[in-house]
């Protein structure tokens, strides 16, 4: 029991790297999930780019493991973006990103290294408002990923989708809110079978289940664990009021006249990301959330897993307020919630064992140029 706990730079948008790592030591870390997103990309809400994508060379790559080093700091990278649908454009711009990274992952080790890179899969509604329309996007996903699965495997890199449905991801004026294919255990472990590669697995974050009424460990137990290669820690506090009296379980809030819902007395949504009736939290920090965390963490002990959780602050008590000094509170909250069921107890109470950590290798890689979907078909 000595899993790492590192966190993920998007709630640190408007800091640089060097200032990040700083943050990182005061709340006591022992690594970063690097978020490196398109500059140019279209998705505004938690985004952050940390690494210099478009000029990445060997010589950076020597600078930022002797940098991660000298803090005793681990690393990964990645981006979050919809790589099967929406804007063609687009898509292929997020495309070719992906490939950019999975080159910067190599640079940096690769799997040596424990460099993943994560990534969504997105979604495609033109295919999936057809009848058979989810089995389309999972044909769409293995067109679209088995060349980037390929070139990854062949780089000596993992990619990570993590299951976020990304239910906010289009305006409430539309009937559904599943906008990402990996949102739920059967699309991976589908997708595991139309792509067989072990250069892939996953982010598994239970938050994301348990606004579904699922409960994390059950997933974790169903899953192949040795496709889990990151925990996110990140909570949900399933809200107890009329919503659900109105709209079910089942269904997001749907888009009708204001004027119309206030008159009938039924809850409507205030925005895009209000439709399902619950509240990002940090583990541990402004309340309980609706998880069982102690049950949760002994299943992945159980299972073996041995991998790092990744702290993701998107909770409306901390990132949320836009207040450094709160997104600080929210990190050291969890670390304190989380040390007694992951760190062993020493005479400073429960704390990481450095001792078991190695630093990461200088492989000194030679350069590759940067490749697009269109030569890897």
């Amino acid at each position: 029991m000595n899993n790492q706990l590192w966190f993920m730079t998007s709630a640190f948008d408007y800091l640089k790297l060097e200032e990040i790592i700083d943050k990182a030591k005061e709340v006591g870390v022992q690594g970063l999930d690097l978020c490196v997103f398109r500059r140019d990309g279209t998705r505004q809400d938690h985004v952050a780019t940390h690494l210099d994508y478009e000029d990445f060379s060997p010589a950076e790559a020597s600078r930022i493991i002797d940098l991660f080093n000298s803090h005793h700091l681990k690393l990964s990278i990645g981006a979050f973006e919809n790589l099967i649908g929406g804007d063609e454009a687009e898509r292929i711009k997020n495309q070719n990103h992906l490939l950019k990274l999975i080159r910067i992952a190599h640079l940096l080790g690769g799997d040596e290294n424990d460099v993943k890179v994560g990534t969504f899969v997105g979604y495609n509604h033109e295919m999936g408002n057809t009848e058979g329309g989810f089995q389309k996007n999972l044909d769409e996903y293995a067109r679209i990923f088995s060349p980037i699965v390929k070139y990854a495997e062949d780089m000596g890199v993992t990619i990570l989708y993590e299951n976020c449905p990304m239910e906010g991801w289009r305006s409430e004026g539309f009937t559904g809110t599943f906008n990402n294919l990996p949102g739920v255990l059967a699309a991976r472990k589908l997708m595991y079978e139309l792509i067989p590669s072990k250069a892939h697995g996953e982010i598994y974050d239970p938050s994301h289940d348990v606004w579904q009424n699922i409960d994390p460990a059950e997933v974790i137990k169903a899953m192949d664990v040795t496709r889990l290669h990151r925990i996110h820690v990140k909570a949900t506090r399933n809200l107890d009021n009329t919503t659900r009296t109105h709209w079910g379980a089942m269904y997001p809030m749907q888009s009708v006249n204001k004027d119309l819902a206030a008159k009938a007395g039924i809850p409507i949504a205030a925005h895009s990301w209000d439709r399902h009736n619950y509240e990002a939290m940090m583990p541990g920090f402004g309340g309980s959330d609706s998880m069982d965390w102690r049950k949760f963490v002994d299943v992945l002990n159980g299972r073996g897993f041995n991998g790092p959780y990744e702290m993701e602050n998107e909770a409306k008590l901390s990132k949320g307020t836009g207040n450094e000094g709160a997104i600080m509170q929210g990190y050291k909250a969890s670390l304190l919630f989380l040390a007694p069921m992951l760190w062993p107890l020493s005479d400073a109470g429960y704390s990481y064992d450095q001792s078991k950590s190695t630093p990461l290798k200088q492989l000194e890689r030679k350069d590759l140029k940067v490749v697009e979907m269109r030569e890897l078909r």
